[in-house]
């Protein structure tokens, strides 16, 4: 959905979810992400929390390839890495959404909400290797898993987020350019920030 902007040029907001930074060697602090994309030419960018989100609005009338939809999310990725590879010297990977589209994986949690249980959301830029994944990937008998799309929800005990038969297989490289993980409740706060004037 466009947006009228202060400058009367309509945008698209869109959010990015960075994988892979602000752990082990890739350390991206967010006044330099927020200089990265605004240099590439996001407008109205917001950084969330410091594990690689971000919001941005993009100028329909100037990127007229980047409007709300499937093929715009592919461009505002394609720049968004771009930018990244060049800031900040790394294999960049990034996932692009609608805050429409968050709000639905956010909401879309099929579990319940249980004491003791992180609610995880892998998320992707390639819904066939996400389903690969799932298809191929063990999963513990205390952790869920269900595929809906360009999503997998994830229930895990918590603090076994990166020890158990699933979160091991996540972490192959294999994946890496294809998925990011996020938790609803981070998933929320960055919505929050999207839908903010």
């Amino acid at each position: 959905m466009a947006r009228e902007r202060t400058t009367g040029r309509p945008a698209v907001r869109w959010v990015l979810l960075l994988r892979g930074v602000n752990v082990g060697r890739i350390t991206v602090r967010s006044a330099a992400l927020s200089a990265c994309l605004a240099g590439a030419g996001f407008t109205g960018v917001r950084t969330v929390l410091a594990s690689g989100n971000a919001v941005v609005d993009v100028d329909v009338d100037v990127d007229v390839d980047v409007d709300a939809d499937e093929d715009g999310a592919g461009a505002v990725r394609a720049r968004a890495e771009a930018a990244l590879r060049a800031g900040f010297g790394y294999e960049a990977w990034v996932v692009a959404m609608t805050p429409a589209r968050l709000a639905e994986v956010a909401d879309g949690w099929p579990f319940g909400h249980e004491e003791g249980v992180q609610e995880h959301c892998v998320l992707t830029s390639d819904p066939a290797r996400l389903a690969d994944l799932h298809a191929t990937a063990p999963v513990g008998e205390r952790e869920r898993v269900r595929l809906a799309g360009d999503v997998l929800y994830w229930a895990v005990p918590a603090g076994s987020s990166t020890d158990t038969p699933f979160a091991r297989a996540l972490g192959a490289a294999r994946w890496k350019p294809h998925v990011t993980t996020r938790t609803v409740r981070t998933l929320r706060r960055v919505l929050a920030a999207a839908e903010a004037p």
